[in-house]
């Protein structure tokens, strides 16, 4: 029996009664239950609180101790982690009433807190001597937060799915009081070679301890990571990824829910432009496993499931040329160096780049003439003034400005068509929003606009409406 491999996110994690109905039970006799292999994140907010709010970036018990200095008085970081560990007793609580399971769960996840908290105090004691700089062990103390969130959900859910009956396996991949670790994808073979999934269904953590260090390699992608590579690894039919939605032909908080589209197939260069803007079905380093497997990734709304969901392979391209996805971001940090000097230097886009990635910001896009180079950046103002410091050191006579944005993209897998461009640019114009730049490659597989940030909802809904919702329903594709 060939396998799948499946990773829930953590909204739905958070879900647990839909979790069992609608993923593990659905539709099925007790026999079918397995033949699957479940990946999954820690319950929603819980790694918000151990590292820091990914939108807001309010400090999580990470942000607070790097933050604060040995000098420093109180104890913030430890009253973050009690509230870390408050709110996963609460979800115990939650999920486990007052059966006596609830007990075990409860001692698991409390030691593991309170291994933590040791480690931080006597990382703090070590670095007040001088030869222990805090700044080389904050990646590993990173890797370790990340890891409680998972082990969490991933011990809770096992231990809820024997309650049904269920043989479930929590595959324990953190290594915690392990020896040294080993590389992913040995790591993930050693975890599954005497791993029976025709008989048993493992319960896996998001988190995989190995030498390439999950969070420092992959940052919050390392749950998607885990789950791609185990899919090769262990040469899995099909990967499928349970959301709290579908992937739908735009953001329904914008366009409406009545006038979104799920999407039913798409290819794997589409799911790059969207991660390129931040709507990411999975991240691309995730997705370059299983394209070059040749495995089909499945995008699954956890709260409908007998819908097929939304099918990704490698060579799929839409029956006739057409939008499927209008996609996009605000707070976008564009900076423009303008120079006369630049025609026929090759070197300007080359120190631009350069300082880009020194200052750990990333290109979303870039445009460039005779005299200008334009670089769209995923980053802060902090970091564009850092940035406009160093360009301003190499190039003292350029004018640099920097301002904010937002881009706004028309994504299919097939954009070969006469007029398409055109009817981008109207649709916008007919809705007020005047375009700042225009990008589209040769590979027509997306139309990127940038305009006006105040302009972002109008322009989604105006490129929705107007190259979209003007299709019938029915050339929508279904995913098998």
């Amino acid at each position: 029996m060939q396998h799948t491999v499946e990773k829930i996110g953590g909204t739905s994690m958070t879900d647990y009664d839909s979790v069992r109905d609608n993923i593990v039970l659905h539709g099925r006799e007790p026999q079918d239950v397995y033949g699957r292999i479940f990946v999954v994140s820690a319950y929603g907010g819980i790694t918000d609180m151990l590292l820091e709010h990914k939108r807001s970036g309010e400090p999580g018990v990470y942000a607070l101790f790097a933050g604060q200095s040995a000098e420093d008085e109180g104890d913030h970081w430890e009253v973050q982690l009690d509230r870390v560990l408050s709110a996963m007793l609460a979800h115990n609580a939650r999920l486990f009433g007052q059966a006596p399971d609830r007990r075990a769960a409860d001692l698991f996840i409390t030691e593991r807190i309170e291994g933590v908290r040791n480690c931080l105090q006597d990382l703090r004691r070590v670095c007040t001597y001088g030869h222990f700089q805090l700044e080389e062990h904050l990646i590993t103390l990173r890797e370790m937060l990340a890891s409680v969130g998972e082990v969490h959900s991933a011990y809770n859910m096992a231990a809820l799915l024997r309650r049904e009956g269920v043989a479930a396996s929590f595959i324990d991949l953190t290594g915690w009081r392990t020896p040294a670790p080993l590389p992913l994808d040995e790591r993930l073979r050693q975890a599954f070679q005497e791993m029976d999934v025709a008989n048993e269904l493992p319960i896996v953590t998001g988190y995989c301890q190995c030498t390439e260090g999950m969070v420092r390699t992959f940052d919050r992608g390392y749950s998607e990571m885990t789950f791609a590579r185990l899919a090769v690894v262990t040469d899995a039919r099909e990967a499928v990824i349970h959301k709290e939605f579908h992937l739908s032909s735009a953001d329904p908080r914008m366009v409406g829910p009545e006038k979104v589209i799920p999407i039913g197939r798409t290819n794997y260069d589409v799911t790059d432009q969207l991660a390129n803007l931040g709507m990411e079905a999975i991240h691309p380093r995730a997705a370059k496993g299983l394209r070059q497997k040749g495995i089909p990734l499945r995008v699954k709304n956890t709260f409908e499931p007998d819908h097929t969901g939304t099918l990704i392979t490698q060579d799929y391209v839409s029956s006739k040329p057409r939008v499927e996805i209008i996609a996009g971001r605000k707070g976008v940090m564009s900076i423009e160096v303008f120079d006369q000097d630049m025609m026929g230097a090759n070197r300007y886009d080359a120190v631009f780049v350069a300082a880009v990635h020194k200052h750990g910001a990333r290109i979303i896009t870039k445009d460039l003439n005779a005299n200008t180079i334009t670089h769209f950046l995923d980053t802060g103002l902090g970091t564009v003034k850092r940035i406009i410091a160093d360009l301003q050191q190499e190039f003292p006579n350029a004018e640099i400005q920097a301002r904010k944005v937002a881009i706004v993209s028309a994504v299919g897998s097939d954009l070969k068509v006469s007029g398409m461009l055109s009817r981008t640019v109207r649709a916008l114009a007919e809705a007020g929003v005047d375009i700042l730049a225009i990008h589209q490659s040769m590979r027509q597989v997306d139309i990127q606009f940038v305009v006006e940030e105040k302009d972002y909802e109008k322009a989604v809904a105006s490129l929705h409406a107007g190259l979209i919702e003007v299709e019938a329903p029915s050339a929508v594709e279904i995913a098998a």
